[in-house]
């Protein structure tokens, strides 16, 4: 059995990685870690070229390796953030990518699957969209499109790019001013790290172990 997890986020060593490779080690299972950014990746042109063969007809980029992978293993986790309140573009483009899979086969129905997700806007502010949630939901709708088993999901809280351009302070549209209020800081809001987070630490161990006791009855 292998479990295959698939980080979209673009920063080496993230919260989502390290998340992630936490919930593929509790799988205790063979496992392979994909970092997208390390691909080249373009959008489904949604031709239906793949319709009699499963295979994109996209042969310019790695979009065919990657669904291989997918199709060869025997459980999914896809991990991604949230950059304007929905999943990010390339953890995107890599699901519209899996689409060769459906057809007439149905390549991934009764797989496990999870989803992680880094969002920098806590979920007790109810002023902006729930951006952790509209995360998760489009990884999970795929899933559940697909006929997989969607055995749960972590949310991560993460950090907003502005702590770090140079201007997080000063800048008049300030992400940290915007979640946090006009009187945070760069320096009040500080970083936050997924292994000081006890319950989404604690979740993401969880996520392998589901996925690791769903694949006992496949």
């Amino acid at each position: 059995m292998k479990v295959l997890g698939v980080s979209g986020s673009p920063i080496y060593d993230s919260n989502t990685d390290r998340a992630l490779k936490v919930a593929l080690e509790a799988t205790g299972l063979e496992t392979e870690f994909i970092k997208l950014v390390e691909y080249k990746l373009t959008p489904c042109r949604a031709c239906i070229g793949c319709v009699n063969t499963n295979r994109c007809v996209n042969t310019q980029d790695d979009g065919i390796l990657l669904a291989e992978k997918v199709k060869e293993a025997n459980a999914l986790i896809i991990a991604g953030y949230t950059p304007y309140s929905t999943i990010d573009s390339l953890t995107k483009a890599f699901i519209e990518r899996l689409y060769p899979l459906r057809h007439q086969r149905g390549f991934m129905a009764g797989k496990p699957g999870g989803a992680i997700v880094t969002c920098a806007v806590p979920g007790t502010n109810k002023a902006l969209p729930p951006a952790g949630d509209m995360g998760v939901n489009a990884i999970m709708f795929y899933m559940m499109e697909e006929g997989m088993n969607f055995v749960g999901a972590v949310k991560i809280l993460g950090n907003v790019p502005c702590i770090k351009c140079g201007y997080g302070n000063e800048c008049k549209t300030s992400g940290i001013k915007m979640i946090f209020g006009n009187e945070a800081t760069v320096q009040s809001v500080g970083v936050n790290k997924f292994e000081e987070q006890r319950d989404a630490f604690d979740a993401a161990r969880e996520l392998g172990k589901k996925i690791a006791g769903a694949l006992k009855f496949t």
